[in-house]
């Protein structure tokens, strides 16, 4: 997909948010191809056509049908976004509607005497340096956790650190790895555990990884069939067959906690399958499943189709629990440090921008469409705003975080993710908990573009939690191990 964020600032027909009445070339020619629209979208694509194409074309620096002579001219360009977007305060619309009033021409002059625009514009290209590479490839699977990755791309994020990022669906998290692996990847959405076991050859050769950052916290569901709405107890549960999306995945360990709590051996008294999240829905209809622990929007999808039921959100099973992480390989952020740099500024930028509760209804609509979750938008927003039916008595929720966004990736998230790999048999052998953790989870770095982009991170890297009311003390990894009944070591 081109980069289409990078339009005409001053332009009132220059789109720089892409929505469904954008009329840019770009958006005109996925109207005719149909690439990466929902049915209603086409539809008021097409409502909204206007017969005179000439007099809405875009000028010769709009990014629809521009190619920028150099690296230079694009963060010019760049710049003059960001200074515009945060004007008006990332509203396309409101931009829009000033420019038909009083023209682009005036609010550039506006801006001038107030902005030093050749002055910022040089301060930025010296203080990042010159991209390595502008175009990018980042994997994503289709689930909300995936959220800031995803709306960055129609959004504008990667636009305003002068990248070109293509972000490409993705099967499910083997084939994540896989193409992270043989670099068709330069970076990915990966589940928190993934950059660890990558990191340890567990699963995989071994190689280098880095955590930039946490993409969501909280944000997943246990499901069940609805045939078991009179098996609320997990005791009952001997004999059933669940879903997790990935071995390496707070899934497969915040199930096997929560079920070895209340007694029940995940290895000998249910069945744990790896099954990729928009095939969960499907197993679960077809009798598969009794149950999954996945990624929404297949919680509320199974909801939405009559199918099962909400038992339980992860964010009552440990509250605040990272899931799924932005992640590349080291040598992606040594041998291109100002392309890894941006790319982690852009990432912050929007995690920070999805945690706010009055843009979430925006971002269900801009990640809704085919080319990326590819779900009913009603769906979408009912899991990013936390106002949802759980299928049980059909009565409406509200949980405002049910899902939420937290960049900052703690070290003693990693150790206890560790403690849960040895705990059932993924890694063997002493464990460096937070030698592994301060080389994967780069919590430093993470603080500094925080920092740097005027948002606060927290003053340590490490924290105890509590879960099912059982704490964990980051400072005794093996003794928490120890601390279970139920366990493989």
């Amino acid at each position: 997909m081109s980069n289409k964020s990078l339009g005409n600032p001053f332009d009132a027909e220059s789109s720089l948010a892409h929505t469904a009445s954008c009329v840019c070339a770009v958006c005109k020619s996925e109207l005719q191809s149909g690439e990466g629209l929902s049915d209603r979208d086409r539809q008021i694509l097409m409502e909204r056509q206007i017969s005179d194409q000439e007099s809405v074309r875009h000028t010769s620096s709009s990014a629809a049908t521009e190619t920028f002579g150099s690296s230079e001219d694009m963060m010019d360009r760049v710049v003059e976004n960001a200074i515009v977007r945060g004007v008006f305060g990332h509203n396309d619309a409101s931009r829009r509607n000033f420019i038909r009033l009083v023209g682009g021409g005036t609010l550039a002059a506006a801006l001038g005497t107030m902005i030093p625009m050749d002055k910022v514009k040089a301060a930025v290209k010296d203080a990042i340096g010159p991209l390595e590479k502008t175009k990018l490839k980042v994997g994503f699977v289709p689930i909300t956790c995936a959220t800031p990755i995803i709306m960055a791309q129609p959004m504008g994020f990667y636009a305003k650190y002068g990248l070109d990022v293509d972000v490409i669906k993705t099967a499910g998290w083997a084939v994540a790895r896989d193409k992270s692996l043989n670099g068709e990847y330069d970076a990915s959405h990966m589940l928190t555990p993934m950059p660890l076991a990558m990191s340890m050859g567990a699963g995989s050769t071994a190689t280098p990884y880095i955590m930039p950052a946490v993409e969501n916290i909280n944000g997943q569901a246990i499901v069940l069939h609805n045939k078991h709405k009179d098996k609320r107890n997990p005791k009952d549960w001997k004999g059933f067959k669940f879903g997790v999306p990935f071995d390496y995945s707070m899934h497969n360990f915040l199930l096997r906690y929560y079920v070895a709590e209340h007694g029940i051996d995940p290895d000998k008294d249910i069945q744990i399958r790896v099954v990729p999240p928009p095939e969960m829905v499907a197993n679960l209809r077809a009798g598969n499943l009794d149950g999954y622990l996945s990624p929404d929007p297949f919680n509320q999808r199974a909801v939405f189709e009559k199918i099962g039921f909400l038992h339980v959100l992860t964010k009552d099973i440990w509250e605040g629990h990272p899931c799924c992480a932005f992640a590349c390989s080291e040598k992606f952020s040594t041998e291109m440090p100002n392309t890894y740099a941006a790319l982690f500024k852009a990432i912050v930028d929007a995690t920070h921008y999805s945690h706010k509760a009055e843009n979430r209804a925006e971002i269900a609509k801009a990640i809704s469409p085919k080319n990326y979750l590819n779900q009913p938008e009603v769906v979408v927003k009912q899991v990013l705003t936390g106002r949802y039916v759980d299928g049980i008595e059909n009565k409406v929720q509200d949980v405002p975080d049910r899902i939420d966004f937290d960049p900052f990736p703690w070290h003693s998230m990693a150790v206890w993710i560790l403690t849960q790999m040895k705990r059932w048999g993924y890694v063997e052998g002493d464990i460096d908990y937070k030698g592994i953790a301060e080389r994967v989870y780069v919590a430093a770095e993470t603080g500094q573009v925080m920092r740097n982009l005027g948002y606060t991170p927290p003053e340590s890297t490490y924290k105890n939690y509590t879960i099912m009311g059982k704490e964990f003390d980051y400072n005794k990894p093996e003794e928490y191990i120890n601390s279970f009944a139920i366990k493989r070591v």
